[in-house]
């Protein structure tokens, strides 16, 4: 019961609150991509967005609507109101100025103690409670450079550079790290942002039963490269996700430690550049965090900087993959 009166809410609210969102985005031609939610931690996090925004102006409206009513009746010279000078309470005003705001903060309290439950990144019951996956949950340790992304699956002992493919209805849990400085992993439609630092680990989670394409992002700044520090993430049919698993098993490309230290080298992503790597020595994750714990860097070429043009088109005449 709890449940199906939370999804009338939630259908409600998103359909009187993006009903104008959707129809701007429309004609735009540019969807506002986190009002358009396509996974289940995305749509969850909208719903308590929504909550919050409606207490809080139907608060506000109400003021302002008091307010105005106020100004009208009490105008100096219009003899709307009437003068009592013995009034000195009023058991209507009180119940009104402070049940209103109990109620409020009652409501906002409730939800804001499940949505921290249900959105925890590290443990989203949204996912872990409440669903009953038809395959085994796939685990994606992501490791961000200067300015890419590596997405490592450890149980297929592969990698992939700059494309998140990810098959629907099946819970997906990432483990997060940075080789360089902390940016942020943000996939709008599917799951929120997460930072992701240089020697420490975060999680993220998401679900999605949507076959399509999302854009993912670096959404903090973090150096010359950050408007090209994108990726693709693309939901497609289990039986998909098991081919394009099998194609990227067949890459002639591999990755060992030393490789990855190549990888990890500054490099602008311009042309959205993605590589297969067939075989990962396992536990590449865990050893980057030890290595960057210890200090270890991957510096930025002072001439990336000073002259960001001559660098790219040293950097494409490589052909640097």
């Amino acid at each position: 019961m709890q449940v199906k009166w939370r999804n009338n809410l939630k259908n409600g609210c998103r359909h009187a609150a993006l009903a104008p969102i959707l129809l701007l985005s429309g004609c735009a031609g540019t969807p506002f991509w986190i009002f358009d939610p396509k996974g289940l931690m995305a749509d969850t996090n909208l719903f308590y967005l929504l909550v919050d925004v409606g207490i809080m102006g139907g608060i506000v409206g109400l003021t302002a609507l008091l307010v105005i009513w106020f100004m009208w009746r009490y105008q100096k010279g219009k003899n709307r109101g009437k003068y009592d000078p013995t009034w000195s309470h009023s058991n209507t005003i009180e119940v009104v100025v402070w049940g209103i705001p109990i109620i409020a903060v009652g409501f906002l309290s409730y939800f804001a103690v499940t949505g921290t439950f249900e959105i925890n990144p590290y443990n989203p019951t949204v996912i872990t409670n409440h669903l009953k996956p038809v395959s085994d949950p796939v685990e994606v340790d992501v490791i961000a450079t200067d300015w890419q992304w590596l997405f490592v699956y450890p149980q297929y002992h592969m990698a992939v550079a700059n494309d998140l493919v990810l098959p629907a209805h099946t819970p997906v849990f990432f483990r997060l790290t940075s080789s360089a400085v902390t940016t942020t992993f943000f996939i709008p439609q599917l799951v929120g942002m997460i930072d992701v630092m240089p020697g420490m680990r975060t999680k993220n989670a998401l679900e999605s039963n949507h076959v399509g394409e999302y854009q993912g992002i670096a959404s903090d700044y973090a150096g010359a490269g950050t408007s090209w520090m994108t990726f693709k993430t693309k939901i497609v049919k289990s039986a998909d996700f098991r081919e394009w698993v099998r194609k990227v098993q067949q890459s002639p490309t591999s990755m060992t430690y030393a490789s990855f230290n190549d990888y990890a080298d500054p490099y602008i992503n311009v042309h959205h550049k993605v590589a297969y790597f067939s075989s990962v020595p396992d536990g590449l994750f865990d050893h980057v965090v030890d290595e960057v714990m210890k200090g270890k860097t991957w510096p930025i070429p002072p001439m990336m900087t000073e002259n960001m043009v001559a660098y790219m088109q040293k950097q494409n005449a490589e052909h640097r993959d």
